[in-house]
């Protein structure tokens, strides 16, 4: 597992990263337990995992290899009041590592949401190996999902990411 820790840390700093908004023709590659793993071809075939969850979440960690971040896409019906393209302070909270920074709004298939950039090894490899991500913002917390399968999905992601050339 360490090696694998090691191993997505590294592919998080040399690869590019980033999240197209509206893109939706995505390409299965693979499913990792709740997680599948897509391409998606509008951000220069940029691979992601994709999983919904009972809260009703519906939550996108990806790469772009365009732009140079990694992205969370959450979205979610009971989010009232999102507004396209307006910034909103967010909370990242993985096992108490807290990780501050900033979500657009964004609605897809008129489900409201944010999406988060974000260019740190370190976060994504707390969400790889650690149990839970809590989203907040000044409301108080918005989401808060499972993270199982979540290393070996984005391994998946990796590989697939590898793939695109």
């Amino acid at each position: 597992m360490k090696s694998a820790c090691i191993s997505l840390a590294a592919t998080m700093a040399l690869a590019g990263f980033s999240a197209m908004a509206t893109a939706q023709t995505l390409m299965t590659y693979d499913t990792v337990g709740v997680w599948d793993v897509l391409v998606d071809p509008t951000i220069g075939n940029g691979c992601l995992i994709n999983a919904e969850f009972e809260d009703g979440s519906d939550v996108r960690i990806g790469f772009a290899p365009d732009t140079g971040y990694g992205y969370i896409l959450a979205l979610n019906d009971g989010w009232e009041g999102v507004e396209d393209d307006v910034m909103y302070p967010v909370s990242m909270d993985v096992d108490g590592s807290v990780y501050e920074g900033e979500g657009k709004g964004i609605h897809i298939d008129n489900l409201p949401g944010v999406d988060i950039e974000f260019d740190s090894a370190d976060f994504l490899l707390d969400v790889a190996t650690k149990q839970t991500l809590t989203l907040s913002t000044e409301a108080g917390e918005i989401m808060s999902i499972d993270l199982t399968d979540t290393l070996r999905a984005l391994e998946s992601a990796i590989a697939c990411q590898e793939a695109q050339g």
